[in-house]
């Protein structure tokens, strides 16, 4: 049994993930602001994270084997965590995203047309820092999510006080109406209605981890793994927008319109006009297997199909 701290928790996979590590006996505590209340079973702490002396606090003479932390978007909260859990925790997990692999938001090394990215393409050891930026301006940190999480990665490596690992996640998919981004149910309600989705000419494969595949995951490096540094997180198979309009199709038993948009354009979710598929070549090599996403798809689909008739029904 390990005590496991995880900052967020209240959540989607998050949620998913503190039953898992239940599930397997260790014991939880979920921290968070108090804006939904956490799974049964845990200890609750109520805390702001960006308030060190309030989180300090709220964590007492606490001290946990692990850490994952769900909701660092910025190296100021990266910075604060770190002071907050050094002398706490052995380790420290960071979910992070495919975003910070985005090449129109950084200069990033180039890769073949096509090859999915390894983690060596952003190294957190090596990234500049700028806490001086402004992070607590909530467009600012919109508009620079990557960069932050980039950042945030950035600090939490360089702190010598713990093991740090960071799960870079693919574009996260199920759980119908618990999942509360609506990317997919863009999908499910334009083709369901017969209305175009919006696509780039020429538009490139990107990679998805079902939101069950992604909690497993999370316990996996927070509990199962000594691994440090970065690691991919995507289930097997890249996928354009037209396969996934395909598989929404068959499920809804409609046929799917697309409508190309012009250069600058926005189209819809997961349509790209660049690269920056992942490789989790070296969670395999970890110890880590992945399903395939056109396995887990069409469920997903129908999840988000019902809950679209859910929502129209109430």
């Amino acid at each position: 049994m390990k005590r496991i701290c995880v900052i967020g928790g209240s959540r989607y996979f998050g949620k998913v993930l503190v039953g898992r590590l239940q599930t397997a006996g260790h014991r939880v505590t979920v921290l968070n602001r108090g804006s939904a209340p956490p799974p049964e079973g845990t200890e609750h702490l109520l805390a702001d994270r960006d308030d060190e002396a309030g989180l300090i606090a709220a964590l007492g003479s606490r001290t946990f084997d692990a850490v994952v932390d769900q909701v660092c978007y910025t190296p100021v909260q990266a910075a604060i965590a770190a002071r907050a859990f050094s002398g706490r925790t052995r380790r420290y997990v960071m979910t992070s995203t495919i975003e910070v692999y985005d090449p129109a938001t950084a200069a990033l090394p180039a890769v073949p047309p096509g090859t999915p990215v390894p983690e060596e393409t952003v190294d957190p050891a090596a990234w500049l820092v700028r806490t001086d930026l402004p992070w607590h301006d909530p467009a600012y940190l919109q508009e620079h999510y990557a960069e932050g999480k980039r950042q945030a990665e950035a600090v939490l490596a360089r702190h010598s006080g713990f093991a740090f690992a960071t799960v870079r996640s693919a574009h996260v998919l199920g759980g119908g109406a618990a999942e509360f981004t609506g990317r997919l149910a863009h999908y499910t309600e334009h083709i369901s209605r017969g209305t175009p989705v919006t696509v780039h000419a020429g538009a490139l494969p990107t990679v998805f981890i079902h939101y069950e595949e992604l909690a497993e995951l999370l316990r996996w490096a927070a509990t199962l793994t000594d691994a440090t540094g970065p690691v991919n997180a995507c289930s097997d198979g890249l996928l354009d927008v037209y396969g996934l309009g395909a598989v929404v199709a068959a499920r809804a038993g409609r046929e799917a319109r697309y409508r190309s948009v012009a250069v600058g354009e926005p189209a819809s979710p997961f349509s790209f006009d660049r690269h920056y598929a992942m490789s989790n070549a070296r969670a395999k090599e970890l110890g880590f297997s992945f399903s395939r996403t056109t396995d887990w798809l069409p469920d997903a689909v129908t999840e988000a199909l019902a809950a679209a008739d859910g929502a129209f029904a109430s």
